[in-house]
């Protein structure tokens, strides 16, 4: 029997990415993002998806990009972790991809030693490489620590 993993497609910058379709919440349009005061760069802020608030992080800042541009191809793909809802703004999303799990290399070492590790490995599809990613790890809250809770934690630490 021929296993596949089925992934949601998505660019950032000139690269595809994809994530688990059991992962993936929704896709959405980008709409008014409120800030957040205190929240790292990649943290885009929050917002209303009906009625939920949903916070908001920016993948191409979050992997390093350096261009960030937003674009009317631009979507928010909505996540569930540790039952919170999250979003993650890509440059577009494409379509789901069926890829064999004989495709899908485990990821180059280098991938696991960046303080990213959220590599899960390599698709190969049409030939092309999709990189596929971890969204527990992507979001794990060692990961996405604001300024203020990282302070509270060094205060905390030395006693005061």
């Amino acid at each position: 029997m021929n296993q596949e993993l089925h992934i949601v497609g998505f660019r950032v910058g000139r690269e595809t990415y994809g994530v688990p379709i059991t992962s993936l919440h929704e896709i959405v349009r980008v709409p008014e993002i409120t800030a957040v005061p205190d929240a790292p760069d990649y943290m885009e802020g929050v917002i209303n998806l009906r009625g939920k608030i949903v916070s908001v992080i920016d993948l191409r800042k979050r992997l390093g990009e350096k261009q960030v541009s937003a674009s009317n191809r631009s979507r928010i793909l909505v996540v569930e972790h540790k039952g919170r809802l999250c979003g993650l703004i890509v440059d577009s999303a494409s379509e789901v991809i069926k890829i064999p799990v004989s495709d899908i290399e485990p990821p180059p070492a280098v991938f696991q030693e960046g303080a990213l590790h959220c590599v899960t490995g390599m698709g190969k599809y049409q030939g092309r490489l999709i990189v596929l990613l971890d969204t527990n790890k992507l979001l794990a809250h060692e990961n996405l620590q604001s300024k203020g809770d990282i302070q509270e934690t060094r205060g905390a630490a030395a006693g005061q």
